[in-house]
Parts: C-alpha cells; sequence; structure tokens
C-alpha cells in the first residue's frame, strides 16, 4: 500500500497527458523532413515517448539530441499541441488529492500553459517547473528542488513523492531525497525496458 506523502510531484507529458497519435505523426513528419530523417511508426513513439538513450540510438550520429530538439520546438504548435491534448481518464484522481500537489516537467513553458488552460487543470497545482537548460533536466535533482521550494515542502521531516512515465522521472526523484513512482503508460517491451521505482503502477486508480 502506498503511504500517504505530505506533497506529491508529478510529470506531465505521458503521465497525465498525452497528445493523439494523428498530431505525434504530423509534428515528426515534419521534423523528419527538415533533418532527412526516415523513421518507422515505432520508432517515432519511441523518439516521442522514450529516453534521450533511445533517440540517441535512432538519430544519426552527427545529429546531436539538442538540435533535434530545437528543430522538433520550431515545429510544435503550443495552440494546436493543446488542441490535441488529452488527460488520461485515470489521472482525474490527481486533482483530488489532499496534499500540495506540483509538476516537473520536459515541456517547454509554452506549451505546458496553454495545455494547463485547455484542459482546465491549472489549479490542481502549487507550482510547475518546466525543465531547460538554465532549470536542469530530469533526472538532475535541480527542477524538483525547485517545486519543493515552490512548494514551501523542503523542510525536515515532509515526506513527498514523484510519479512520472520515465526513468529519468525516478530518477529525480531519487536524487533529490524523494520516492519515485513509475507510472506504466508504455510497452516496456517496445521500450526495450523496464523502470523500476518505489512503487510501479499502471493506473493512478491504483494509488
Amino acid at each position: 500500500m502506498v503511504p500517504k506523502y505530505d506533497y506529491w510531484l508529478f510529470d506531465l507529458d505521458g503521465t497525465l497527458v498525452d497528445v493523439e497519435s494523428a498530431y505525434r505523426r504530423e509534428v515528426l513528419s515534419e521534423v523528419e523532413d527538415r533533418l532527412g530523417l526516415a523513421l518507422t511508426p515505432d520508432e517515432r513513439y519511441l523518439v516521442w515517448h522514450g529516453s534521450d538513450d533511445h533517440r540517441a540510438e535512432l538519430l544519426p550520429d552527427d545529429l546531436p539530441i539538442r538540435s533535434f530538439w530545437e528543430t522538433f520546438d520550431a515545429v510544435d504548435d503550443p495552440v494546436a499541441r493543446a488542441e490535441a491534448t488529452y488527460l488520461y481518464d485515470d489521472a482525474a484522481l490527481v486533482g483530488d488529492i489532499a496534499a500540495p500537489a506540483g509538476i516537473v516537467t520536459h515541456c517547454p513553458e509554452p506549451v505546458a500553459e496553454v495545455v494547463f488552460d485547455h484542459l482546465d487543470i491549472r489549479d490542481w497545482f502549487e507550482t510547475t517547473v518546466c525543465c531547460s537548460e538554465e532549470v536542469g533536466w530530469k533526472p538532475d535533482p535541480a527542477p524538483v528542488e525547485r517545486a519543493m521550494r515552490g512548494m514551501e515542502v523542503a523542510h525536515e521531516g515532509h515526506r513527498g513523492v514523484l510519479a512520472g512515465d520515465a526513468a529519468c522521472d525516478v530518477g529525480a526523484a531519487w536524487n533529490a531525497g524523494l520516492d519515485g513512482i513509475h507510472v506504466e503508460r508504455h510497452d516496456p517491451d517496445l521500450q526495450g525496458q523496464c523502470v523500476l521505482g518505489d512503487y510501479r503502477v499502471s493506473s493512478f486508480a491504483e494509488l
């Protein structure tokens, strides 16, 4: 049984929300055209939902991952993406958590802001930290620690947790001294790995 935590942190994309496959296909097709790539449907899924290790294996050696994301961000439209974004059914339970909650996401701030408004979930969270070169990227604990300061929960004796769909989420939680919950949204066989955490669930209903 999952213990009662004093505060909760969540990843956003792939954990609470996701994007319709048609939009994902449209954006990645344009990125491929600009970069001269040719990805299969499974490879597109891994580029979108996988880790940087997956991307390093799928992208050409002379294409830095950061350059890929710069092209991706130039193609990705915040409004169009928000309109194609949906809330996982079980994620609605997050809005009922009787404890401080926050977001730590790799989603760019302009996109996250529109998604919050489109799905009307902004008031679920006391703070939002969007990772960046300045803030840091999960599994670096810096973004998590910033969120903890924003919620004023960074005190000895407070027990917190971060829930996310990727290994970097659990890693960021552990590096910041929190428990990590892996929410298994993606086929581990396709990903080629099984992410372990303090708890592993396929739905927030299990919590």
